[in-house]
């Protein structure tokens, strides 16, 4: 009896063991990727921004983009941070908009029709000074800066933004904001006719746009200020890859929007990854209407770059329905998982959330159970 008992030990023993090799050997949890957008240090200590990150990588996150200014050192510091915490770091920098800097010639901002310069006289918002991208000093400008935190060992990507013009028509959802009715293309928002763009142009399709009795509908014209922005965003990608380093972009929805409002015709980019920002409530639209964005945007990817679809938060959806300004509106906690859903289903590699700061426990709640789902089925 008592060599059976040992024998049923045993037995038993190996049993348990198998099973706790079998979960060792288990497939990991399913989860989508998941980017958000991010900016400091501000006043913030190490200690504080290592418990920050280790949070924001509990609940999911898998890389941040970063906006910390311009200097490679922040970066090396927050960047050693977030690769401590088991996340990617990529560098997020505006591009065409930029302060006024002692590296900066006045005459390099952008003009618009109306022949005033976003250098002191810019559109909407004080921070619109956009940049020419016709100038060859813009470029070397840009590319230094780049370059220069490219060259930081913890950065995995450069992430620009505000890569395109000033919006010659703003999303529907800003009318009111501003006070404006922009059923077509007004001259005070138009962008650029400075004098190398108007006789760059000239030269090349002997258009006189100065001219012209609605440059609007010029076609030309239209395509002359995507393909300065293309050219723009492709040289920038060699300076970003020959320092080994990925390059991806915050670019408009479509790019049918982002054509029409901004001048991005960015299926024509040589980037890395695309991160449209599919803020529905900007365009007056429900969660629906993010796949159905995604849709077009993975389609138009050049070389099939993945696609990572911007949701835009509610930070307080208590307060949503009255509040006026849609910058802060956003997707409510209830709506988070349907955006997330339709982005996935509809070809997305992963969603980028703008941003965790605005998330309240509801909305992490809902998408601790969207980010967790299999949605390869369809």
């Amino acid at each position: 009896m008592q060599k059976f008992l040992m024998l049923m030990v045993l037995a038993i023993t190996i049993v348990s063991c198998k099973d706790k090799e079998g979960e060792k050997e288990s497939p990991t949890k399913t989860k989508i990727p998941v980017y958000a957008w991010d900016y400091g240090p501000g006043e913030a200590t190490d200690e504080e921004l290592t418990a920050k990150f280790a949070d924001l990588k509990a609940k999911g996150i898998d890389g941040l983009m970063y906006n910390g200014g311009h200097d490679p050192e922040t970066y090396r510091r927050v960047g050693k941070l977030v690769k401590e915490a088991g996340m990617e770091f990529h560098t997020w920098i505006p591009t065409m908009v930029q302060g006024k800097n002692p590296k900066l010639k006045e005459e390099w901002y952008a003009i618009n029709g109306k022949g005033e310069s976003a250098f002191d006289k810019p559109a909407y918002v004080s921070h619109y000074t956009f940049l020419c991208p016709s100038k060859e000093g813009v470029y070397n400008f840009l590319a230094d800066l780049y370059g220069s935190v490219a060259e930081v060992e913890h950065v995995d990507g450069i992430h620009l933004d505000y890569i395109r013009f000033p919006d010659v028509i703003l999303a529907r959802g800003l009318w009111d904001k501003y006070g404006l009715v922009m059923d077509r293309e007004f001259p005070q928002f138009d962008y650029c006719y400075c004098d190398d763009c108007t006789s760059t142009f000239k030269d090349k399709t002997g258009i006189d746009i100065l001219e012209a009795e609605d440059p609007s509908q010029v076609m030309e014209w239209k395509q002359f200020r995507y393909d300065l922005i293309t050219s723009m965003v492709n040289r920038l990608t060699e300076v970003v890859h020959s320092k080994n380093k990925k390059i991806n972009g915050a670019v408009f929805p479509g790019p049918s929007i982002a054509k029409k409002l901004v001048r991005q015709d960015w299926g024509k980019w040589n980037l890395d990854a695309i991160y449209p920002m599919n803020y529905n409530d900007f365009y007056l639209e429900g969660p629906k209407w993010v796949g159905e964005m995604v849709a077009e945007e993975v389609a138009t990817a050049k070389d099939g770059a993945p696609v990572y679809s911007g949701l835009f938060i509610c930070p307080k959806p208590e307060k949503k329905g009255d509040e006026k300004d849609p910058e802060n509106h956003g997707l409510l906690p209830e709506e988070i998982a349907e955006a997330i859903q339709v982005s996935m289903e509809n070809g997305a590699a992963g969603i980028c959330l703008f941003t965790p700061g605005r998330m309240t426990d509801a909305h992490w709640e809902a998408f601790e159970e969207a980010i967790h789902k299999d949605y390869s089925a369809k």
